[in-house]
């Protein structure tokens, strides 16, 4: 094994130094070397030659040689060294090629980005979600989609099964709950919020509700897709299960709710479900701060390197219309 001495070493150590100072000073010079000079050098570099950079950039060769050596000038460096027959480059020019490379880069996909944004949404748009979710938020969402978009059709599908997007060919699924892993994208829009509550005429009639354990002495009204009901409530750092036979168990948020309005018991519905309800005097908050924990709501759609403006556009107005009305402050 080859081993060198601590002096070749320091020596390693300081020209290392030396050379990323120089390329720090060349990068802070390089504000004045506009995107076209660095494509040409990045060209002369790839391909080998000024002949085939010229090809390449569909220019002549002594342009593409004079803006390159302008390039140097600016920069205060020898970024290439040429011979009749032979072009190489030095070390501070690999340098600067593998990062005005990747400046480069980064600036065409910023470019395909704010194209695709710049795009006016036209075309079929695919969007699925749950029956409740579905028919009490996202219609109103797919309504002002339309309204604001003309060259946009939509189709919907509200279902509770779990609808494959790739294969069943949807552009967006509004999910609540946590996400599978799969190979799909996805933002969050929100979180919804929870509460307890019942109609005014059941609280007169039953005894008073002072705490979680007074909820023995009441009738619940439990929506329960699957599974034995329960209700887990967190209040804070405190946890309380509620595991009994309930009044009514069901399977549908809508169901719950509209036995609640009837007077038949105590109800946990999203907030959102319940706000009108609350305003109008026909449901009353039981326990506030107790309820279930917070559940996210997620725009899922198919991983792709730049959306369609369509898809791009629906999920900024979902997100934007779940931030003004189904966010908790709200």
């Amino acid at each position: 094994m080859h081993r060198f001495s601590p002096d070749t070493i320091k020596l390693q150590r300081a020209q290392q130094v030396d050379k990323g100072q120089q390329l720090i000073r060349l990068l802070v010079m390089a504000t004045t070397i506009d995107f076209l000079e660095m494509r040409a050098f990045v060209a002369v570099v790839t391909v080998g030659s000024f002949t085939a950079a010229a090809q390449r950039l569909d220019t002549d060769k002594a342009r593409v040689s004079r803006t390159v050596r302008r390039m140097e000038e600016k920069l205060g460096a020898r970024l290439l060294n040429r011979s009749t027959r032979h072009l190489s480059v030095t070390d501070v020019g690999r340098d600067y090629f593998e990062r005005a490379s990747s400046i480069l880069a980064a600036a065409e996909a910023a470019e395909a980005a704010v194209a695709q944004q710049a795009q006016e949404p036209q075309g079929r748009l695919k969007v699925t979600a749950g029956v409740e979710f579905g028919t009490t938020q996202v219609d109103a969402w797919i309504a002002d989609f339309l309204q604001r978009w003309s060259k946009v059709s939509v189709e919907t599908e509200y279902t509770n099964r779990l609808i494959d997007l790739v294969h069943e060919s949807f552009d967006v699924a509004i999910r609540i709950g946590p996400l599978q892993d799969s190979g799909l994208s996805a933002r969050k829009l929100g979180e919804l919020s929870y509460g307890l509550y019942a109609s005014p005429e059941y609280l007169r009639s039953r005894p008073d509700i002072q705490g979680v354990p007074d909820l023995a002495d009441h009738d619940l009204i439990m929506h329960t897709p699957r599974g034995r009901p329960s209700w887990t409530l967190v209040n804070s750092n405190q946890i309380e299960k509620i595991a009994r036979t309930p009044r009514c168990v069901v399977n549908n948020t809508i169901t719950a709710r509209n036995l609640a309005l009837s007077g038949l018991g105590i109800v946990q519905l999203p907030q959102y479900l319940a706000l009108q309800h609350i305003g109008d005097g026909t449901l009353e908050v039981v326990l506030p701060g107790w309820a279930r924990s917070t559940v996210p709501v997620h725009a899922v759609f198919a991983s792709t390197r730049y959306m369609d403006p369509k898809v791009r556009r629906f999920i900024d107005l979902c997100r934007e219309r779940f931030r003004d009305n189904l966010s908790p402050s709200n």
